[in-house]
């Protein structure tokens, strides 16, 4: 008996969990909200916070005040 079949229903029943389980009464309820908790660090984790080390509009600024010196 293969496993295959049953693993888009795994699948979707933990995306189910995931998204609408914390309604669920305890001990299931806390227990996906806690998940849930979880698996959003993580995803945010995966992409840290960029700061760019340059203005982005310097380059435009500086090109906009060149633009409007008198010559």
């Amino acid at each position: 008996m293969s496993r295959r079949p049953y693993f888009p229903i795994l699948l979707v029943l933990a995306l189910l969990l995931l998204m609408m389980g914390d309604r669920l009464p305890p001990p299931v309820g806390p227990f996906s909200a806690q998940v849930k908790q979880s698996a959003n660090r993580f995803v945010l984790g995966l992409f840290p916070s960029w700061n760019p080390k340059l203005n982005p509009n310097q380059r435009t600024e500086s090109q906009l005040e060149d633009a409007e010196k008198p010559r």
